[in-house]
């Protein structure tokens, strides 16, 4: 299906708020996303590190899945992270994400039992071959995925069945310019770092995906659009203090995110299963208001300005 279709933008990677015993809040998860829709963000990204993934029980992923789309409407394009500790399982959320009326289906390569690109390929085929919908292997930067060739192994990823993009989680902003440059337009790249959101739609992407794009997705997308048109100093701005931002909330990035939903969207995200969120320190209330508030005299002054 290597086709380019019109699809891009600024896609949050959907947070999945859970209740106290850890299990999914279903009433909190159609708060966010109708946020989502009334911001009119480009898309979803379900399901991933962000979304807890992997700490959710089969059924509770695939009950999630279901809930978000029927929530969304047909309104954003939704896609379903389907990474699990082996491959039958990835199988069996992809389809059911399928079924349940998703864009496209994403997974990780194996992690416990990488066994190099060989495995990595053989993994993605037969998770891709098992649907028709949009297919996008996750690359995460630091991984040695491309195996030293990334020639070849972006020569063999193109074979696989229905893939249409790559989300591209990495800080090396050369190497997401190595995968444009040797894939050209069959592949639609997604950066995943939320902040080089600008910074990587020089190398050849189509969208970003990112955790703060729950809290800020508005404000992303305006910029980006914006930082596309030619207005470089609004993405100047906005992204150097998008960055400090981020690397103040880092280190305690899931109590900021319970607490700054609640504030500023009034949605209860709650605290993530563990290990997600173990050691984080809350914050004061004042700490979180002075953030937002930074944030928010930024975002109008952008807006105002350009």
């Amino acid at each position: 299906m290597n086709q380019k279709n019109d699809i891009g933008g600024i896609w949050p990677a959907l947070l999945t708020p859970v209740d106290e015993s850890g299990a999914p809040s279903f009433s909190e998860l159609e708060k966010i996303v109708q946020l989502c829709v009334s911001q009119e963000m480009d898309g979803l990204y379900i399901l991933g590190s962000t979304g807890q993934g992997v700490l959710f029980t089969e059924n509770q992923r695939k009950e999630i899945t279901r809930k978000v789309v029927e929530v969304a409407q047909g309104k954003l394009p939704i896609v379903a992270q389907v990474g699990a500790l082996n491959t039958q399982e990835s199988i069996r959320l992809a389809q059911a994400a399928q079924a349940a009326g998703v864009y496209g289906i994403s997974t990780v390569a194996p992690i416990y039992y990488n066994g190099g690109v060989p495995n990595a390929l053989a993994h993605y085929r037969a998770i891709s071959s098992s649907i028709d919908i949009p297919f996008y292997p996750y690359h995460i930067g630091n991984q040695s995925i491309f195996g030293g060739d990334a020639r070849g192994y972006l020569e063999q990823l193109l074979q696989l069945p229905n893939i249409v993009g790559m989300k591209l989680t990495t800080q090396n902003l050369y190497e997401i310019s190595l995968v444009h440059i040797l894939a050209g337009d069959k592949l639609q790249l997604f950066s995943g770092a939320d902040e080089l959101f600008c910074h990587a739609t020089l190398c050849g992407t189509v969208g970003a995906i990112g955790s703060f794009f729950n809290l800020w997705g508005e404000e992303c997308k305006h910029v980006r659009k914006e930082f596309i048109a030619g207005n470089h100093e609004l993405g100047t701005q906005f992204m150097l203090a998008f960055q400090e931002t981020i690397n103040q909330v880092l280190p305690n990035i899931w109590t900021f995110l319970q607490q700054a939903m609640q504030m500023r969207h009034g949605v209860a995200i709650g605290i993530p299963n563990p290990p997600l969120g173990m050691g984080n320190q809350r914050w004061k209330d004042e700490e979180i208001e002075k953030i937002l508030e930074h944030m928010a005299i930024l975002s109008t002054s952008t807006r105002e300005n350009h």
